[in-house]
């Protein structure tokens, strides 16, 4: 991006390529609502029962953005068919990835959150169990841990492009540890399956039909620690087979790391969490 980025112009172009694509299969739409504007725009097409993900800054690290929107549209549709509680795609427009004006998007199923309640630690963990469990049976080709693995050498390569948000000192810091944890994870014997990629309290939306799971972008091939370091002791309790504590010390610092690198190598364009992305930094320096 160059300098002359301008976040509100990024959000108004890719509302109005979800828009376009909606008329051209024939869906009206009166009063576009944007649900969420971070590194995807997610907008209500209302009225419309649809919500359509557009990826704005994630394509950045993740290229080609459409390789990771297939996968999260073919483990949705996989769940959905199990009767898993997921968010299911638009059965409005066509299935897949469509594209406008240089935009990726998803379309699905628009449900109304009927509480702003994050839920309690120990139903996450429940029922990332059941998820897990069902996800096992997932027949199709997933990559090994795409978040850490794509996204920490590319956001990496990126800062060094950059070259004045980290010094040389904390980006060899980062690769230092990210090298150190990549082994540890190469020489542990865990067993390895389908997994959600993101699993946390806030990927779970309150319906009337209750809970259900969102976002599957990050969905990938990994040990469940990578998605159990999102939950605290409550929710890992709730879970029940955890791996032991040096296998999650792990993933707690790829965790660390991928946030780390994430969030600076795309603050040019979405600064908002910097700071909490320096608490993490920091954390690192002081192991």
């Amino acid at each position: 991006m160059c300098e002359s980025f301008n976040r509100q112009t990024l959000t108004n172009r890719a509302v109005a390529a979800s828009l376009a694509i909606a008329s051209k299969h024939g869906i009206s739409v009166d009063d576009p609502k944007t649900l969420a504007d971070a590194y995807s725009v997610r907008v209500h097409l209302q009225p419309a029962p649809i919500v359509a993900r557009v990826s704005t800054l994630t394509p950045i690290l993740r290229y080609p953005i459409e390789s990771w929107l297939l996968r999260e549209i073919a483990v949705s549709e996989f769940l959905a068919a199990k009767n898993a509680p997921v968010v299911p795609q638009s059965d409005l427009l066509p299935s897949g990835v469509h594209c406008h004006d240089g935009f990726f998007m998803t379309f699905w199923h628009y449900v109304h959150p009927v509480s702003d309640i994050v839920p309690e630690s120990d139903t996450v963990g429940k029922m990332l169990a059941e998820l897990h469990a069902v996800l096992k049976e997932y027949p199709g080709e997933l990559p090994l841990l795409a978040p850490p693995f794509n996204d920490i050498p590319r956001g990496i390569e990126r800062l060094q492009q950059l070259g004045n948000i980290l010094s040389d000192e904390d980006l060899r810091l980062l690769r230092e540890t990210y090298d150190t944890s990549i082994s540890q994870f190469k020489n542990s014997s865990v067993s390895l399956q389908p997994l959600h990629g993101d699993a946390h309290a806030r990927n779970l939306i309150p319906t009337a039909k209750g809970l259900l799971w969102n976002d599957f972008e990050d969905t990938c091939i990994g040990s469940v620690g990578w998605d159990l370091v999102n939950l605290d002791d409550a929710g890992r309790k709730a879970y029940g087979d955890v791996p032991d504590l040096e296998v999650l010390e792990i993933y707690q610092t790829l965790r660390k790391i991928h946030g780390v690198v994430w969030v600076f190598s795309l603050s040019p364009e979405f600064p908002d969490w910097v700071e909490y992305a320096q608490t993490m930094l920091n954390e690192l320096r002081d192991v």
